[in-house]
């Protein structure tokens, strides 16, 4: 294994980088400096050797003909993707003088636009922070995934916390309540196959009759949008039937009387009626969940993409509490761990470089409208500059017609840093060529499991190439900016974000480090909430002049046979993209084929439409198109919007996201990807 110098020859640990719960653990071997093989540590307990298809295919990404190779300038109109190359010197001082102008009049009309292109801590945030907190540019609320869920934990069960999914395979039952575990979340699935094979019940609930869906006992299809209700319909039952665990009740929960009251609000034949699920199903539902030790639910973050998800997280978030499944290792909820992990971010991301400035906050959900938006006392100044890193949002943002329209402003100053001409790129007047997980250093921590992993770097940066933080390294020097932080290499920043000189030690060792936790975390209460225990009331809601008890809130678009657009849309992720990453490998889009909307038959029937034709997907936001699948995955008055596409590689130059809107969920400020109303037609319609 090699240590700190890149070796000719050599297999180097490291890890996947992207946005999945999984953090698989990589081996890449190195053969006369070039990867020749990526594969998964038979090591890593978590993920046993085991990768996914798109990552299994990470040298093809590495190595693609497509890569970009050298910075490269804005030479035609903003949108047609024409540049010519340039040296980085011309790069990094023309950038940096437009970008000193700017921060010289107002630092806050500067931008930064990022996400979890990389989950890693060292090139997402670090170093990138420290430059933006130094010139006191505007913040980026980064809402656009799990923020609404997130929310819905904090003031539940204190954070971003839950069981351990080794514990799984333990479960007699397992819920899977919107997730495709399958596609999104492999290794999990493992451990309910094996709890499975000794005789669990795995039960789905999602929209969409996914792969996932397929593989359990029962599927419950419930309309987007009203998994509150059916939570609240599950308390009802267990409530009436005394399937309830009254110590842990009286000795770790706050607010059970008040929820007991709403709750006996729902009965099964009213959130039947919510749902649209047999009421009958969801009894048997609740019987298994109050019948059943140890129980355990395994949330995902695509049912908190609606207007009421926060909500919806808190009443799913207070089932384990009623039945006492928290006692149990193998009983409880996870929707991810990220919580547990003690990261330094203060000295990684160096917020006392803004001294007394606070600038405003501006949300990446509503990057659409804030791009357009003029200087206002509200607002402050116009946005003049964006820095757009570890993203693509003119593709994953949401109404992506108003996020055109601003990326296309000849007044607007873009930099983004890639691996592709994305289709954010080609709208930048520079794009920097980043490296990907096989060049650079970076630590990283897990939301679906309680590892730590250290990624080193493989191989040398292909072409010219570099890293995140040797960018805004060069871009804080030609600026000016001469703290001692800037200085700090990649190494020492991986040292810096979590752990002590042992633990760095064993990352260096063996690749990875387990968190030391409990088996069962809240067995005896102790949730990190103000109270203590499981707020099923939260007093800090209140104080917001919100609810403290979590409710049902309907969708702000609620499809109904005659309104005026009559289905329901959600866009889940196609199973060989992630985001909009993997997109442009053509061996993986050569599995997907090409956009597709889902329809039931009957749908289809009732507009024309047979399998595999050409359909407009249409709201008063714009139109997609796309070919037609017709399945019984499926349910009638919904369609599945398969994303995320390039836009560029689009039957008309669009993707799902042309039809998603910009309003925000309950907690969180998230976006609502799955609360959109549509219409389907021919597309010569």
């Amino acid at each position: 294994m090699t240590n700190s110098v890149l070796e000719n020859n050599a297999v180097v640990r490291g890890l996947c980088p992207h946005d999945c719960p999984d953090t698989c653990a990589l081996l890449t071997t190195v053969e006369n400096g070039r990867a020749v093989k990526v594969h998964g540590n038979p090591d890593h307990k978590h993920t046993q050797g085991v990768l996914c298809t798109k990552v299994s295919r990470y040298n093809e990404r590495t190595y693609s003909p497509d890569r970009l190779m050298h910075p490269l300038k804005r030479s035609g109109p903003k949108g047609t993707g024409q540049f010519v190359q340039v040296s980085w010197e011309e790069a990094i001082a023309d950038i940096a003088a437009k970008l000193k102008a700017i921060a010289a009049d107002n630092p806050e009309a500067v931008l930064p636009y990022s996400y979890a292109g990389t989950m890693g801590w060292v090139q997402s945030e670090a170093m990138a922070s420290r430059f933006f907190n130094k010139m006191g540019a505007s913040m980026l609320d980064r809402t656009i995934c799990a923020s609404a869920g997130g929310e819905g934990l904090v003031y539940t069960l204190g954070g971003k916390f839950g069981m351990k999914t080794e514990f799984f395979s333990e479960s007699q039952l397992i819920v899977i309540w919107g997730s495709n575990s399958i596609s999104s979340n492999v290794h999990f699935w493992r451990r309910a196959q094996e709890a499975k094979r000794n005789g669990a019940k795995l039960i789905c609930i999602d929209p969409r009759r996914s792969e996932t869906a397929e593989k359990c006992h029962t599927h419950i299809a419930l309309r987007p949008g009203t998994d509150a209700a059916l939570a609240l319909a599950l308390m009802h039952e267990c409530i009436v039937n005394n399937w309830l665990d009254q110590d842990y009740l009286d000795r770790y929960t706050l607010g059970w009387e008040a929820l007991r009251e709403r709750a006996l609000q729902w009965s099964p034949q009213r959130a039947a009626e919510v749902c649209g699920v047999p009421a009958a199903q969801i009894t048997e539902l609740a019987r298994d969940w109050g019948t059943t030790q140890p129980a355990a639910i395994r949330l995902n973050y695509g049912m908190q993409r609606v207007r009421g998800g926060g909500n919806a997280v808190r009443a799913i978030a207070c089932l384990p509490a009623l039945t006492g499944a928290w006692r149990h290792p193998a009983g409880g909820l996870l929707l991810a761990s990220s919580g547990h992990f003690p990261v330094r971010r203060a000295d990684l991301q160096r917020p006392d470089l803004l001294g007394d400035r606070r600038p405003r906050m501006v949300n990446m959900s509503t990057i659409g409208d804030a791009l357009l938006a003029p200087a206002s006392t509200e607002f402050g100044p116009a946005i003049q500059a964006v820095v757009v890193y570890n993203s693509n949002p003119v593709a994953v943002a949401p109404q992506s017609g108003q996020v055109v329209k601003g990326f296309a402003r000849e007044d607007l100053f873009t930099v983004v840093l890639e691996h592709f001409q994305t289709d954010t790129a080609d709208y930048a007047d520079y794009i920097l060529p980043a490296t990907t997980q096989l060049e650079h250093w970076d630590i990283h921590t897990s939301y679906g499991h309680t590892d730590v992993l250290l990624n080193r770097p493989a191989i040398a940066p292909v072409g010219e190439s570099r890293t995140n933080t040797d960018i805004f390294r060069a871009l804080a020097q030609r600026m000016g900016y001469d703290d001692p932080c800037f200085q700090e290499d990649d190494e020492s920043l991986c040292r810096t974000a979590i752990g002590g000189p042992q633990d760095f030690a064993t990352l260096l060792a063996q690749g990875f480090v387990t968190l030391p936790l409990p088996d069962a975390p809240f067995a005896h209460g102790g949730f990190p909430t103000p109270s203590g225990k499981c707020e099923f009331f939260s007093q800090r809601l209140a104080d917001m002049g919100l609810d403290g008890l979590p409710d049902h809130l309907p969708n702000y678009e609620v499809a109904t046979s005659q309104g005026r657009y009559p289905l329901a849309m959600i866009s889940p992720p196609a199973r060989n993209f992630l985001n909009s990453s993997f997109v442009n490998l053509k061996s993986l889009r050569d599995i997907e084929v090409e956009p597709v909307l889902e329809m039931h038959p009957s749908d289809a029937a009732a507009r024309g439409i047979t399998e595999g034709a050409v359909v407009r997907v249409f709201n008063d936001r714009g139109n997609y198109m796309c070919k037609a699948r017709l399945n019984d995955r499926a349910r009638q008055g919904v369609v599945h919007g398969l994303g995320i596409w390039w836009r560029k590689l689009g039957l008309n130059g669009t993707n799902v996201n042309e039809l998603t809107s910009q309003q925000l969920t309950d907690l969180g400020r998230a976006p609502v990807f799955y609360d959109c109303v549509v219409d389907v037609a021919l597309g010569n319609a």
